[in-house]
This record gives structure tokens, C-alpha cells and sequence, in this order.
């Protein structure tokens, strides 16, 4: 039998784990009788933790979120999880948070076993990450903006575009992804009644919110991610190119992450790559490195280009078996 002080730790962890619970089971969970759980159910309120009661059939007891953030209990695998978390967001690509990664971080690590200190500190040395020369978005900014997705609520702000024009947008808000590089904002744009993507860095000043929306289905049928990988991958290029492959689909989307390009499967042994990019040789270049055996649909330009540098490798190569200059034959 657990001592008042522990049951009451134990019901608090429980709580925590699922969204609702049915007061027979969290009693039996606990070994105790109804009302002796009541009893905690209580106490726990009396130290301002959120626990709200339902009656019925289907009545228990549900973690709400209340006025303030009580203590929240963790096992050995969340604490670890939240830690390196908390590490990572130190230098990560959200401003702003640094300086309350780091407190959260000190206060979890005061309370931390000696056990997990030592997994933690395993863990950092093994994981050495590069300098981020990347763009970093503002915390607050990206809180605004995931607020405004979950409230249904229309943003306006000015925006850069990749060729450095300044616009103000007024959209619809769906959601923000982040692809390990950059964060991005997926908005539905009146204006251009089309689903758009924007980097959030390239957002400038404050975001004025409007009135409510009515929802509509998002694109890639709510893959957002798959979205953003699309765009990426396609849309803001001028060259745009449809390569056949000759490999299996399965093999080349191991080599090919989907923000570079876009792999439809033909058949068992090929498939068609989507890709662009602002200038040709770039993708010159690429497909040569592809290590893959292929023929360009489109453009026609790149095929020429293709032409050209498979030219120049062979007077390369041809060049390397013509003998010194120098030399004597034996």
C-alpha cells in the first residue's frame, strides 16, 4: 500500500498520461477505494492542479489546463527527451527562446537523477552539431502564427519574396511546417485563390489578425508536409525539368529528398523525377552525380547543355591517353 504522499505523486502521474480516465479503473489503478481517490482528487485541486470530474456512465476524471502551469511529473524517458530538447533549442532555429531553453534546462537537470545525468552526458558528447548559418524566425512570431491556424483567423502582414519585392498578403492560415532548414507558413490567398507557401523569416514587422474563416480542405490532402516538399522542390524555380530515371522509385527516394525533388513511379525498374532550380548547369551537374542511367523529357535546353558537358568530359578523358609532349616512343 502506497503512503498518502506517494499515492498522491502516483494519481498525479497517471492524470498526466491520458486525457481522460474512468474513476473504477484509476481507483483500482491506485489500489484504493472510490472515495479514498475523491479524497486525493481534492487535495490535488487545493494545490491548484486542474482536475476536472464527470458524472454518468461514462464520468472519471480529466487533466484540464488552468489558470497557471503546475509541476508536471516525467518518467526517466520524457525527462531525457525534454532535456535534449531543451539542449538543441539553445542553438536551434527559433530566436528568442535561448536564454528559457536554458533556464528550463538547469531547473530539469537540478532535479535529475545521477542515472539520466549520465545518459544525457553521453549523449552530448556523441552528438556534435554544425553552426547554423541558416535564417532563425522569431519565437513569439512563430506562436502567433500557429495561434492564428488553430484559431481559424486571418493574417496580413508584408512579405519578401525570393526575388527581394516587397507585398502585404492577407491569407487564410493552415499551418506551419518546418523542414529541418527553415519554417514555413501554408496559407490559402484569396487574391491569387490558390494555396501558398511563404518562409516565415521572410515575414517583416508585427502580424495584424482578422476576422474568422470558414475551413477548407487542405492541400495534398492535409499532408502539409508533402506540400512544402512539393513547392520546394518545383514551384519556385524558373527551370523546371522532368527527368526519367532508370531505378526503382523505392531506391531513388533514398537518394532524393523530397524538397529537391518529386519522384512519380513509372514502372518496377524507373521513375520520373520532377525537379528546377534557377539555373541549368546546376542540374547538369546534379544528374551527372545521380550515378543513374536516365533520359530528359523537359527542357529541351538541358538536354543540349547534358550534350555539351558529356563532350567536354570525353576531350578530357581523351586528352589523359595522348602521351607527353616531351616523351619518346620506346
Amino acid at each position: 500500500m502506497l503512503t498518502s504522499s506517494s499515492r498522491l505523486l502516483r494519481l498525479l502521474s497517471l492524470l498526466q498520461t491520458r486525457r481522460h480516465w474512468a474513476g473504477a479503473e484509476l481507483a483500482e489503478r491506485l489500489e484504493v477505494h472510490p472515495r479514498t481517490l475523491r479524497r486525493d482528487i481534492d487535495r490535488l485541486r487545493e494545490l491548484g492542479y486542474p482536475v476536472h470530474a464527470s458524472s454518468g456512465v461514462a464520468g472519471g476524471y480529466a487533466f484540464r489546463a488552468g489558470r497557471a502551469l503546475p509541476p508536471l511529473l516525467l518518467d526517466d524517458e520524457e525527462a531525457l527527451a525534454a532535456a535534449i530538447a531543451l539542449r538543441t533549442a539553445t542553438a536551434g532555429a527559433v530566436g528568442g527562446i535561448e536564454e528559457a531553453s536554458l533556464r528550463a534546462l538547469v531547473k530539469l537537470e537540478q532535479v535529475m537523477p545521477s542515472r539520466l545525468h549520465r545518459r544525457i552526458e553521453a549523449l552530448r558528447s556523441a552528438i556534435l552539431p554544425l553552426d547554423r548559418t541558416g535564417p532563425v524566425v522569431d519565437a513569439n512570431q512563430l506562436a502567433q502564427l500557429a495561434a492564428a491556424c488553430r484559431e481559424q483567423l486571418r493574417l496580413s502582414f508584408n512579405y519578401g519574396d525570393s526575388q527581394g519585392r516587397a507585398t502585404t498578403r492577407t491569407v487564410e492560415p493552415q499551418g506551419v511546417v518546418h523542414t529541418g532548414e527553415r519554417w514555413y507558413l501554408v496559407a490559402w490567398d484569396p487574391a491569387r485563390e490558390d494555396w501558398r507557401t511563404f518562409r516565415i523569416d521572410r515575414i517583416a514587422g508585427a502580424l495584424a489578425t482578422g476576422a474568422h474563416f470558414a475551413p477548407r480542405p487542405a492541400p495534398e490532402g492535409g499532408d502539409l508536409r508533402a506540400y512544402v516538399s512539393r513547392s520546394l522542390a518545383v514551384s519556385p524555380y524558373s527551370e523546371q525539368a522532368r527527368v526519367v530515371l532508370h531505378s526503382p522509385r523505392a531506391e531513388m527516394a533514398r537518394r532524393i529528398p523530397p524538397s529537391a525533388g518529386m519522384l512519380e513511379e513509372i514502372d518496377a525498374g524507373r521513375c520520373l523525377l520532377l525537379c528546377g532550380a534557377n539555373a541549368l548547369d546546376q542540374l547538369v551537374y546534379w544528374l551527372m552525380a545521380l550515378d543513374v542511367d536516365y533520359e530528359v523529357q523537359a527542357p529541351a535546353a538541358l538536354k543540349e547543355r547534358l550534350r555539351v558537358a558529356g563532350e567536354r568530359l570525353a576531350r578530357c578523358l581523351a586528352a589523359d591517353d595522348l602521351p607527353p609532349k616531351n616523351s619518346r616512343p620506346a
